[in-house]
């Protein structure tokens, strides 16, 4: 593949960092062909070793890194509570930490289950400390609990339904549209041929045909099979998925057209109890204090370890919700511009977009129809590929 510098690279291009002579750290390249050389240079078959169905499968399956966020996390956020010193340090590194284990892994352009563990691990964690600790201060009612605990399993519920699948490109979608078009063809055919006979119809309406979309469709360098505009290939999933908005690692899939709604509202409902239950918690520890100022300033909140604790969950539940807040706000804007994430990259990097509301958003102009149209558009969107493969749900 020969890298062109004026020309930048197309979005399904598998193009690796060592096939660009721009790259200054080419010779340092971590692409998949040479991990995969240097792991069959590595592995030394072996005829004594242990086989077993049951045991290859969890070996493929079971990731290492799920140990750190199902044993650190608790013990970090003990050690954060001993001082507020401790508490900086490790609240400032943990995000740090998280962020290059997210460039690590998106590098490679793999699947992880960490991201996805962490944040129902963090959950659960959150609401088991809420219920021992919070809730026998006596400073929290029962409709505050019982809105608290409908928030959390209406939040795993779209989180489930969200996960049944972004709307994957298949090759039955491409065929079933091409006999659309051609049933509409036939119809404005023989619409326009009843106009030309008789003398009081409209030729000039019927012979204007709906601009096809097959024309649009495109061929997948990688899947190789004809996908609907706006569509995208996942080089994390391996496939093409309509309306490809981006690859969430929160959740392990992609975002696409068939589970976009449920993600925004899994984002928005997440964000909500979040909020209302660091409220909640805030109260109870500081009964004094202003709700906005009680998350800077608690005095006698170190006195305690329980206390100190839940003030210490209150701020990673905080940075926690700032940023999916951020990325909901995101979401949101770009859905009342009518473009998806890739798009906006792909604007940007063409140059053919526009940047508003302080780089919030990008506007291509290329879909938008207005405020009101776009976010009709957004809610009456169905998936296409009404196939059974894509209507079971991918828990992992």
């Amino acid at each position: 593949m020969q890298w062109q510098k004026l020309k930048p690279p197309e979005p399904d291009d598998p193009i690796c960092c060592c096939e660009c002579d721009l790259y200054q750290y080419g010779c340092c390249c971590d692409c998949e062909d040479l991990d995969e050389a240097f792991n069959r240079w590595l592995k030394v078959p072996s005829k004594s070793t242990f086989q077993s169905p049951v045991f290859g499968a969890m070996a493929e399956n079971l990731e290492i890194s799920l140990i750190p966020a199902l044993l650190m996390l608790p013990l970090l956020l003990k050690v954060a509570a001993l001082h507020y010193l401790l508490g900086i340090t490790v609240l400032t590194a943990l995000p740090g930490l998280v962020l290059w284990y997210y460039y690590a892994t998106h590098r490679k352009k793999r699947r992880t289950l960490f991201f996805l563990t962490l944040a129902l691990y963090s959950l659960a964690y959150m609401y088991y400390l809420f219920i021992t600790e919070i809730l026998p201060r006596g400073d929290v009612s029962q409709l505050q609990m019982c809105t608290v605990t409908s928030g959390m399993i209406f939040t795993i519920v779209s989180l489930i339904h969200t996960k049944k699948g972004p709307g994957f490109v298949t090759a039955a979608l491409h065929n079933s549209h091409s006999q659309e078009d051609k049933k509409e063809s036939t119809q404005v055919n023989n619409g326009s041929l009843q106009s030309a006979a008789s003398p009081s119809g409209t030729p000039a309406e019927l012979q204007t045909p709906k601009e096809g979309l097959g024309a649009k469709w495109s061929r997948c360098p990688l899947c190789k099979i004809m996908r609907p505009p706006r569509a995208g290939h996942c080089r994390t999933c391996g496939s093409c998925v309509q309306r490809l908005d981006h690859h969430c690692i929160w959740i392990n899939s992609c975002v696409g057209q068939a589970n976009h709604r449920s993600f925004l509202l899994t984002l928005s409902v997440f964000v909500l109890t979040s909020l209302y239950g660091i409220s909640l918690v805030l109260c109870s520890l500081c009964p004094h204090q202003y709700l906005m100022t009680a998350l800077f300033y608690c005095p006698g909140v170190y006195t305690q370890s329980s206390t100190a604790l839940c003030f210490t969950c209150a701020w990673y539940s905080s940075i926690v919700a700032g940023g999916l807040l951020y990325l909901l706000v995101a979401q949101v804007l770009n859905i009342s511009f009518n473009v998806t994430e890739r798009e906006a990259q792909l604007a940007l990097r063409n140059k053919t977009g526009q940047s508003r509301l302080w780089g919030l958003v990008v506007d291509t102009g290329e879909y938008s129809r207005g405020f009101y149209q776009n976010w009709v558009e957004f809610l009456t969107m169905t998936d296409a590929s009404a196939s059974p493969q894509s209507s079971l749900t991918d828990l992992v």
